[in-house]
């Protein structure tokens, strides 16, 4: 941000002033990759590795920080991840490549990918990530000093993934007319292809790396779920870009129903018609927001399975960001006149929370309630969007009771709870705790009084709860009367020799 525009936003946002001062002054990154210190995990020292930190920089503005931030070579391991499938999807997005050269440099591109001194030159001059392949040599290079199983990973994915963006890219060349997608089904399958893969691929490098257990690496579905909420949420949002570029994502299903035209008319086949229709476009919105909201819950449940706070933050904060998104666009007409994104005060805001588990969760329930607060009952999927914001609070609820109230942690102590007095479920656990208390002196009483019918005496514990033992008490009373007494002799005979 220059001079001008912090200035103008002091005094026309003074509360977005106030969180940006916060980031910049007491959010500081958690490691520096160019420290001398951390050439041995995120190898800096070499040319080939800082040159890709260098295209990671380039190619990514949202995932480049918080992938430096990755703890040990983790963050080396998901920077050449993530910059083998940017040049991948460089080359599935050229459509200035001829199928017939394209397919079998899709198809055969994991197989580049570990070929020492291969790149590729051949993108169109206007295509802008295409200097990812120019250098590509030296992310072969890298990726083959990588420890076996995170690289055979990395070309397990990459595999997977090139074969459906094959097939896709092969029906969008044959096809006269600009492809789209028919159904929720082919929908689903396309983010699986690219973005639910990477999702199981980043848990696969996550436990192949030890940050996290071996069981994460098969939570495929989970896994899943995550990429689909991130691509979906784009895939929203880039609407205007994307029909401007002749690329239509969103399922002919959602878009073609005759529930959102008027009187039920059939609608008309081509999906551009919803820029000059804003009624019908923002029912078809929501519709597709639905669609979304339906990972949210997963991706809740895989973020409960992380231990390691690093990768706990690289997944939380892109999540939270999109229930974000999904808030800005919903019903808001902007959206399909122009790109929209989340403010760069909320951005910070959302970084500076998204970093436990019960904080990230009342995120969601926040968005979920603006989504829900916007939704209008004329439109068709209200009903649709009440169940989806529904289930968030559920989860929520389910998770991680609203009247229980973390206490904070005082020095020496762990954090404690305490229970709303407002809400009625506060008596019930206490009525429980109080139960449980009773039931656990109950069945210590049981065991003393089954060790004395037993011949043997009560146990210390419960001992020492009625009262203090005599024989320590004697020991005390003793000590102190032999404390008086040397006082008292000491005193008599400084009198009197004195």
């Amino acid at each position: 941000m220059g001079a001008l525009e912090i200035l103008t936003l002091a005094f026309t946002h003074p509360l977005e002033f106030r969180i940006l001062l916060q980031f910049w002054n007491y959010h500081e990154p958690k490691r520096d990759i160019t420290r001398k210190e951390e050439h041995a995990t995120s190898g800096w020292d070499r040319p080939a590795m800082r040159r890709c930190w260098e295209l990671l920089d380039f190619t990514s503005r949202s995932f480049a920080s918080v992938i430096k931030e990755l703890d040990g070579d983790l963050a080396r391991v998901i920077c050449l991840f993530y910059v083998v499938l940017r040049g991948l999807d460089t080359i599935e997005d050229d459509m200035t490549i001829p199928d017939d050269i394209k397919q079998p440099l899709l198809r055969s591109f994991h197989e580049k990918t570990v070929t020492p001194g291969w790149n590729f030159d051949g993108n169109g001059p206007k295509e802008k990530d295409r200097i990812v392949l120019l250098d590509y040599h030296l992310v072969v290079e890298e990726l083959l000093r990588l420890e076996p199983n995170c690289r055979e990973t990395i070309v397990d994915i990459c595999h997977k993934m090139e074969t459906g963006m094959a097939d896709f890219a092969h029906r969008a060349a044959l096809s006269p007319v600009p492809l789209t997608l028919e159904t929720v089904e082919e929908y689903d399958l396309y983010c699986h292809y690219v973005a639910g893969l990477v999702g199981e691929g980043l848990s696969r490098l996550f436990s192949a790396t030890g940050k996290e257990s071996e069981s994460l690496s098969q939570q495929l579905e989970l896994s899943n779920s995550v990429g689909l909420l991130l691509q979906k949420t784009n895939i929203i949002r880039d609407f205007r870009e994307d029909a401007d570029d002749r690329r239509f994502f969103w399922p002919r299903e959602i878009w073609g129903s005759t529930e959102y035209t008027a009187d039920g008319h059939t609608p008309s086949t081509d999906i551009r018609e919803l820029l000059r229709d804003p009624r019908r476009a923002a029912w078809v919105q929501s519709a597709m927001v639905v669609d979304a909201l339906r990972h949210a819950c997963d991706a809740l449940d895989y973020l409960r399975l992380l231990r390691n706070q690093s990768i706990f933050n690289f997944v939380a904060i892109p999540a939270t960001m999109a229930l974000a998104t999904l808030d800005l666009c919903f019903m808001n007409p902007q959206m399909f006149e122009r790109n929209i994104k989340i403010r760069k005060a909320k951005a910070a805001e959302l970084i500076m929370r998204s970093t436990n588990p019960r904080e990230v969760v009342n995120i969601f329930k926040e968005h979920a309630r603006s989504i829900h607060a916007k939704a209008s009952p004329a439109d068709p999927n209200y009903l649709r969007v009440s169940v989806a914001c529904a289930k968030i609070e559920h989860w929520a609820e389910r998770n991680y009771p609203s009247f229980i109230r973390v206490l904070p942690s005082t020095y020496g102590s762990s954090p404690g709870i305490s229970f709303d007095p407002s809400d009625a479920r506060s008596r019930i656990a206490h009525a429980d705790a109080e139960t449980d208390r009773r039931a656990a002196d109950e069945k210590r009483l049981l065991g003393i009084r089954e060790r004395i019918a037993a011949g043997g005496s009560p146990s210390t514990s419960l001992t020492s709860n009625q009262g203090p033992p005599w024989e320590v008490l004697g020991v005390v009373g003793g000590a102190v009367f032999l404390v008086l007494g040397l006082s008292l002799g000491i005193v008599y005979l400084v009198l009197y020799f004195m």
